[in-house]
């Protein structure tokens, strides 16, 4: 049976690990299947997609009840470090390629990849602090643009 999905787009605005790794597998696994997949970082979801900064991304640890830990604790020093270590060491366990790594098979599996343009303004970035693999830097109205066909879906991570 066909999906009636033709194309996933998915807004990226948190830099967190868990976040990050959402949005990938889920584009990586719409590419796998045939269908166009399109990732739109904006706000805080940037980060990912800034040389300085892509390798240097953490789990959440305050305010993420799925940590299961008081947000207390959470805060505490270290703590971050630690869960942030944790999840990557279990990512590897996966054979997970590194956020880097990862946005080079997105790309090179024909995903795109979109800064915000509002974002980028915002933050004073401009393209030469971004990566290579990005396709380019687009409104939300471009984005949105980008949208309207019959079997596409909007995710916002």
């Amino acid at each position: 049976m066909a999906t009636k999905v033709r194309k996933m787009l998915f807004i990226l605005s948190k830099a967190t690990i868990e976040n990050a790794y959402a949005a990938f597998i889920m584009a990586n696994g719409a590419r796998m299947e045939g269908i166009e997949s399109e990732i739109f970082f904006t706000f805080f979801g940037l980060e990912v997609i800034q040389k300085k900064k892509l390798a240097h991304l953490h789990v959440a640890t305050v305010g993420n009840p799925a940590m299961h830990i008081p947000t207390m604790l959470g805060g505490l020093p270290g703590m971050e470090a630690m869960a942030t270590k944790m999840m990557k060491k279990e990512m590897e366990k996966l054979d997970m390629p590194p956020i880097g790594e990862f946005l080079e098979i997105l790309s090179d599996s024909g995903c795109k990849l979109w800064g915000c343009k509002l974002a980028v303004d915002m933050f004073h970035l401009e393209r030469k602090d971004l990566i290579d693999e990005l396709d380019g830097i687009l409104t939300i109205g471009d984005f949105y643009n980008r949208a309207d066909q019959e079997g596409c879906q909007l995710v916002f991570i």
